[in-house]
Order: structure tokens, then sequence, then C-alpha cells
């Protein structure tokens, strides 16, 4: 059984569109809860360039290709795959609650992301900030994607 490609282009750009809104949204609640810890705003996507570049990554304030560029490429390819995810249960199960769908993915990528995945795998936040923000950008994900799905005609 083939899936029509208008649905395959539809789950793609809510894909796009959800992920990318997921990916700001989390950056900017990580910048502002590691200036609220007493480090530097850009240091957690730094941090998420440590699957290539070490642990050192999360000690980086600098604004540099190498660490902040990559570890924002990978957040954001990262948040995409969730959305994803969050944009299939949609289509398999519209009737469903988007905020049920949106935190069950949130809780599932933060359990995946943190107690599945080998440590050189982890976003890396956990190198700059505490539990607790990391929790925060996890719940500013799920919510994210719920506006994004209840702001599209009928929460599909």
């Amino acid at each position: 059984m083939s899936v029509p490609s208008a649905i395959l282009r539809s789950f793609a750009g809510r894909t796009l569109r959800s992920g990318s809104a997921a990916a700001i949204a989390t950056t900017v609640v990580l910048a502002l809860r590691a200036r609220a810890e007493g480090q530097h705003v850009v240091q957690p996507v730094n941090a998420t360039s440590h699957w290539f570049l070490g642990d050192a990554a999360g000690r980086s304030r600098a604004v540099d290709l190498k660490h902040t560029l990559g570890g924002y490429l990978t957040h954001h390819a990262a948040s995409l795959l969730w959305a994803g995810v969050f944009e299939a249960l949609r289509l398999w199960r519209p009737q469903r609650n988007p905020l049920g769908d949106a935190a069950l993915v949130a809780t599932f990528a933060a359990v995946v992301d943190y107690a599945v995945v080998p440590r050189r795998l982890t976003p890396g936040w956990e190198l700059v900030v505490r539990p607790r923000s990391i929790a925060l950008a996890y719940t500013a994900m799920g919510l994210v994607l719920a506006t994004a799905a209840v702001g599209r005609r009928g929460g599909r």
C-alpha cells in the first residue's frame, strides 16, 4: 500500500514547521536558563556539539561555526526527528488530543535522549544546565508541538 504524495508533502511540511519551531523554542529556553544559572547563553547550543567535539564543547562561550553552528544544526535535526514522530502520531490518530500526543513525544524524547542513547549522543545540555532546565526545554518542545497542531484546522 503506497502513501499518496499529497499526504507525504503535508507530513513533510508539518514536520519542518513544527520541528523548526520546537528547535527555536528549546534553544531560547535553554539560553535563558543558562543565563539564569550563571552560564553564557550560547553554551547549551555549543554543548550539543559534544558528540563530535567532546565535553569541552559545553564550556565554550564563543559563537563560532564549529561549536555553535554544529551544535544548532545537530539540535535542529533532532527536533525535526521528534516532530516527525509527533506528526506521524497526528496522521495515524488525528482524533486524539494533540497536547497528550505532544506530552508523550516530549517525554519519549527525554527518555531516549538521556536514558537510552550512549552518553556521547545526548543533547549535551547536562554539561551546562541543571536537570530542571532540561525538563523545561522538553516541556517547551511539547507545548510548541501541541500549539502547531492546534493552530491547524481541527488540531490535525
